[in-house]
């Protein structure tokens, strides 16, 4: 994870773990929040499933772009955070 992110000192490791730390639980509770609109789907509430679904689709599509506004060297990076979610999006659009 340090060198997909250009770390190259234990100082500089140290300074990001803390935000690293954060970001961590940042992607389980999206990572939740999705399986919870699954579940609320698999229930019949739908609507309530969806829009849980497409809350934090959005939520990672943007944080996907927002890592490449960082820096072009995160490119990679971006879309594997940004394009899976995005494919879900517009899924739930054509499919429904």
């Amino acid at each position: 994870v340090a060198a997909r992110f250009g770390l190259r000192t234990e100082e500089q490791i140290a300074a990001v773990r803390p935000m690293a730390f954060n970001q961590g639980f940042y992607n389980l509770f999206l990572a939740i929040g999705i399986a919870a609109g699954v579940a609320q789907i698999a229930a019949g509430e739908e609507v309530a499933g969806r829009a849980i679904v497409l809350f934090c689709c959005a939520c990672m599509v943007g944080a996907g772009i927002i890592l490449l506004a960082t820096s072009r060297r995160f490119l990679q990076a971006s879309l594997v955070q940004a394009l899976p979610p995005l494919v879900a999006i517009v899924a739930t659009f054509v499919i429904h």
